[in-house]
């Protein structure tokens, strides 16, 4: 039976994984954890991804698209500032960048890895990946926006010393990322919802029979609520999961040797591991713009509900708020919205676009290693 349709009793790892995780958030919050206890928690993380892309396609085949991919991407973002807050109120001035960095590596997993990634596999499967250009050309163009406004800026504005942005300057972003993104949630939703939908690659009807997911009768009301309350838990487990390992992570961070801006783009990769599963799972059933809807709306949220909140926390969180990106990471910025902008245009992809965005994703995290 399809994962789309089938009811979970209380006995299905769909159900007892997120609460099983919640459990074990409840019980390592605020500890100090011994090894055994940092690998059941990251088990119980794994488990809580899995099982968070399983609801969010519940959801999704219940409302449709594009609204099924903005469940998702809203969800682990609002929970992804929620993290960034906390760890910013109990690191002080060491965690100065933290916003920057997992906001600027979220940008580069999303629009290089999952898109790289969606493209490979739709690529791999039928030669070509095809997707709708106007929706994600729109979405392309306000994610390149809101990372210059609020990533780029900062390094070079001078009302403030070093690259952080003045109070005015800061309001001012935040209220601009704010409008972006509901401005671009209303053409995606009502205006020009048809520019997100998957397109009709006239596939053999043998071929797309293979996916019983598309064509199976979408769940009850009940069973997709079912789904909201379980995905809603097992996100909350991701994310406090991995803010349970993330002293642990930190340590071998710093053990390692390695910069700081290591922790964001692992905070990054782990709560943008359900996104990511989803957006292959889509690709693997041709449809990709499904997944380009997940990497770019990811990447709109990230920043749009991202820089509000930490303007809004920043009344309180002491310490300064760097958000300007170094020439490094400028570069690697600029490359990719030139590479995915010729990506976009065409409306097509093949296995060399998928190859040049998941380079880019190779390079910007070697250089986060080794700067």
């Amino acid at each position: 039976m399809s994962t789309a349709t089938r009811r979970s009793p209380l006995t299905d790892w769909t159900v007892m994984v997120p609460v099983v995780a919640l459990v074990a958030l409840v019980l390592s919050w605020g500890r100090e954890l011994p090894s055994l206890a940092v690998v059941l928690v990251a088990l119980c993380l794994a488990g809580a991804v899995l099982a968070a892309v399983h609801h969010a396609e519940v959801v999704a085949h219940r409302v449709g698209e594009p609204f099924g991919s903005l469940v998702l991407a809203v969800a682990v973002t609002v929970i992804e500032v929620a993290l960034i807050v906390t760890l910013m109120a109990d690191g002080g001035d060491k965690t100065a960048s933290l916003a920057r960095d997992t906001v600027f590596a979220a940008v580069m997993i999303t629009c290089n890895g999952i898109v790289g990634l969606s493209l490979l596999v739709g690529a791999l499967r039928n030669r070509v990946a095809v997707f709708n250009a106007e929706g994600s050309g729109a979405a392309l163009a306000t994610v390149a926006t809101l990372a210059t406004l609020s990533l780029v800026l900062p390094t070079f504005t001078t009302s403030k010393p070093g690259p952080e942005f003045s109070t005015a300057q800061l309001a001012f972003a935040a209220v601009a990322s704010l409008a972006l993104y509901g401005l671009f949630v209303a053409v995606q939703t009502v205006r020009h919802r048809d520019y997100f939908l998957p397109v009709d690659t006239g596939r053999r009807p043998d071929a797309a029979a293979e996916d019983g997911d598309d064509h199976a009768a979408p769940p009850t009301a009940r069973a997709a609520l079912v789904s909201v309350g379980l995905l809603l838990v097992a996100l909350v487990a991701v994310v406090g999961n991995a803010k349970a390992v993330s002293p642990t992570i930190e340590k071998g961070v710093a053990d390692a040797g390695l910069p700081n801006a290591v922790v964001g783009v692992i905070i990054a990769l782990l709560v943008l591991a359900p996104e990511t599963l989803a957006a292959v799972r889509a690709a693997r059933r041709d449809r990709v713009q499904t997944s380009l809807n997940l990497a770019y709306g990811s990447s709109i949220a990230s920043i749009g509900l991202t820089i509000p909140a930490i303007a809004l926390a920043s009344i309180w969180l002491s310490g300064p708020l760097m958000l300007g990106l170094g020439p490094t990471h400028m570069v690697l910025l600029a490359l990719t919205v030139v590479v995915s902008a010729l990506t976009i245009v065409p409306g097509r992809a093949t296995l060399l676009q998928g190859g040049v965005h998941l380079v880019l994703l190779a390079a910007y995290l070697f250089l986060a290693v080794s700067p």
